[in-house]
């Protein structure tokens, strides 16, 4: 069973490696993993990667979020498994044969998950971008739809909000990994900032989350490891023994 820190995943949103270092320094016995997304990535490349995977026990997650021709996708999945990287992300776009390649290039090395919808997304950004509109009005249903187009490809899991999260565990299975961003801690006022879909700690995890990406409720704490530790706590609170 994995311990209460061990669902936390560590977003590294932040654009220099040093700051980066720092963080993971402070935060690397309170949190299971780390995500270095495409501003960090971009700025520090595999050597940050690397520099994390031998920092501690917490692992590494890619979220480059590759959206390419098929072949392009195999190739960047491949590159990103040889920095052995627990998880890495590549968007359920609009074929399965993309996710089928990115199953591939991964191989064994790397834990693929698809995403689905971002949770900065909302049914209105849906119209405008030109859905259907029984999509665009039940963002569980374009969910479900991209989740299980992802399972078939092979992936190990998606990544989704958690008011997606009971539903895709019911229709896919328990074993399908569901990491959860958006997330707030009970208590916190939500800001009006770039995410759309929120829950809490407790909330995900009692709906099935695997991993629950907190970042700026930690991150912008007066005390970083005391807010994570107090994530910690929420969680344990609902785990069954």
């Amino acid at each position: 069973m994995k311990a209460a820190k061990d669902y936390i995943v560590f977003p590294l949103d932040v654009s220099e490696p040093e700051r980066a270092k720092s963080l993971v320094t402070l935060l690397a016995e309170h949190v299971g993993m780390f995500k270095i997304g495409l501003e960090l990535f971009v700025r520090s490349g595999p050597e940050l990667v690397n520099w994390i995977a031998k920092a501690g026990s917490a692992k590494v997650f890619l979220d480059l979020k590759f959206h390419d021709i098929p072949v392009t996708v195999k190739r960047a999945m491949a590159r990103a498994a040889e920095l052995g990287v627990f998880f890495a992300t590549v968007h359920c776009g609009e074929s399965r044969a993309m996710l089928e390649a990115a199953v591939e290039g991964g191989g064994e090395r790397v834990n693929v998950l698809g995403v689905t919808v971002l949770t900065s997304v909302s049914s209105d950004d849906l119209v405008e971008a030109g859905y259907r509109k029984d999509y665009s009005t039940d963002l569980r249903q374009l969910v479900m739809k991209k989740a299980a187009m992802a399972k078939k490809a092979g992936c190990a899991g998606i990544v989704c909000s958690g008011q997606e999260v009971q539903a895709v565990k019911t229709e896919l299975g328990r074993d399908f990994q569901v990491v959860t961003p958006g997330i707030r801690p009970a208590g916190e006022k939500v800001a009006a900032d770039d995410q759309a879909r929120v829950v809490t700690p407790a909330m995900a995890i009692e709906s099935g989350s695997d991993y629950l990406v907190i970042g700026r409720p930690i991150r912008d704490a007066d005390d970083p490891v005391a807010a994570a530790q107090a994530v910690a706590k929420e969680i344990q609170g609902v785990l069954r023994p």
